[in-house]
């Protein structure tokens, strides 16, 4: 838990990081985890989202 950064209360998978990345990547996304906080808090974890945010 000391490095899940997921806002989401709901989820059965927080600080579970294999399950975590296993249903992500699974729906095309990637985990909060890997995203800065305030990208995080959008939701929009795709792996698009996740270049824009790298690639600057």
């Amino acid at each position: 838990m000391e490095h899940c950064n997921c806002t989401y209360e709901p989820c059965s998978r927080k600080g579970k990081c294999c399950d975590c990345l296993r249903y992500h990547w699974d729906m095309g996304q990637l985990p909060a985890c890997l995203f800065p906080d305030d990208v995080e808090r959008t939701y929009d974890r795709s792996i698009r989202r996740f270049i824009q945010v790298y690639s600057k």
